[in-house]
C-alpha cells in the first residue's frame, strides 16, 4: 500500500508524490500532469528528466512523460505538441494504486482551441510495473478531432549500448531522412545516434496492441524493460536528439542525449474523430524484465 499522495515541490515543480511499501515511488507534476519520476524498489529511476529544463511553470518540461494533446508536434495550427503539457491539471483522485489528474476546457484552452473536452491522465503503479493512460471525452455539442502521444523519456545508461526489439515488420517513416520502408528483422540499435539523432514513426498493427522491449545488454544485469502499448496507439514514435540537437536545445545538457530514449504511444497519422459525448483512450505499460522472467518460469512449471 502506498503512503498517501502528498503535494510537494519536486526539483522546483509543484507535484504529487507517493511511495509504496516496497520502496518504489512516483512523482506527478501539476503542470501537464507530467509524470516526472518512477523509481522501483531498487531505487532505480526509469524516467529521464533534464536538469536544464526551466522550472518556471510556463515552459514545457523536458523529460518524464509529457502529454501531447490535442496536437502532436507541429501537425496543425496549435503550439508544438498542443497546450495540455503547459497547463495546470487538477488532482481528481488518488489512492494506493495510483492517481488521476484532470484537465477540462477553460478560458486558457479556448485561447488556443474552441472545443469542450474532459481529459484525464491515469497513473497506476504496481510492483515493478507502471501504467499511464490518457482518457479523452468530447463534452462539446459538435464533433472534433485530435492527435496525441504519451511522450515517454526513458532513462538509459548509454543510448549507444541500447537496443529496442519488437519493431520488425512495421511500416516506418524516418523523419530525418524523409524515407519510408518496412523495418527489417532484428533489433533496432542506437550506436549511430551520436549524429544526426534518431526520429522514426512506426505504424503499429492496432488490434492486438504492440509489445516492445528495451534492452541494455552490456550492463552487468542486462537491464530490460517491456513497453506495452494499447491497441489504440496506431503509431509508436522513437526519438533521440543526438549530439547536434542536444547542443542547440537550451533545456537539454549537451550530453543529455546519451541518457534518454523516447518511446511514445501515439495516434498521429490519422486524427482521432470524436462525436459529442464519445470517449477515447490510449495507454502505455512499463514492466521490468525481472517480473517477466518470473512469469515465464511459472508458466513453464
Amino acid at each position: 500500500m502506498a503512503h498517501a499522495w502528498t503535494q510537494i515541490s519536486y526539483e522546483g515543480f509543484p507535484a504529487w508524490c507517493a511511495q509504496w511499501a516496497d520502496g518504489s515511488s512516483a512523482v506527478v507534476a501539476e503542470q501537464g500532469a507530467q509524470l516526472l519520476s518512477w523509481k522501483t524498489a531498487d531505487g532505480r529511476e526509469h524516467l529521464y528528466l533534464s536538469p536544464a529544463s526551466l522550472r518556471d511553470g510556463q515552459a514545457a518540461i523536458r523529460g518524464g512523460v509529457p502529454v501531447c494533446f490535442p496536437q502532436f508536434n507541429v501537425r496543425g495550427p496549435l503550439p508544438k505538441h498542443g497546450f495540455a503539457r503547459n497547463l495546470r491539471w487538477q488532482m481528481l483522485q488518488a489512492d494506493e494504486d495510483g492517481i488521476v489528474m484532470q484537465l477540462t476546457d477553460s478560458a486558457a484552452t479556448r485561447a488556443f482551441w474552441p472545443h469542450a473536452f474532459d481529459a484525464r491522465l491515469r497513473i497506476t503503479v504496481h510492483a515493478r510495473q507502471l501504467t499511464i493512460g490518457l482518457d479523452v471525452q468530447n463534452t462539446d455539442e459538435v464533433p472534433w478531432s485530435m492527435t496525441c502521444a504519451l511522450h515517454s523519456y526513458l532513462q538509459v545508461d548509454d543510448v549507444a549500448q541500447t537496443r529496442l526489439t519488437g519493431l520488425q515488420g512495421l511500416a516506418c517513416w524516418d523523419a530525418l531522412a524523409d524515407t519510408r520502408f518496412v523495418q527489417p528483422p532484428g533489433d533496432v540499435g542506437f550506436a549511430a545516434t551520436t549524429e544526426p539523432g534518431f526520429d522514426r514513426v512506426f505504424s503499429t498493427p492496432g488490434a492486438a496492441g504492440t509489445v516492445l522491449q528495451l534492452e541494455q545488454p552490456d550492463l552487468p544485469d542486462g537491464r530490460r524493460l517491456q513497453i506495452a502499448l494499447s491497441s489504440t496507439a496506431s503509431e509508436v514514435v522513437v526519438w533521440n536528439p543526438g549530439v547536434r540537437l542536444s547542443h542547440s536545445l537550451a533545456d537539454m545538457p549537451d550530453d543529455g542525449w546519451r541518457q534518454m530514449l523516447c518511446v511514445e504511444a501515439a495516434s498521429i497519422d490519422t486524427p482521432v474523430l470524436l462525436a459529442p459525448g464519445q470517449q477515447w483512450s490510449i495507454s502505455q505499460t512499463l514492466t521490468l524484465a525481472g517480473d517477466l522472467d518470473r512469469e515465464r518460469e511459472t508458466q513453464a512449471l
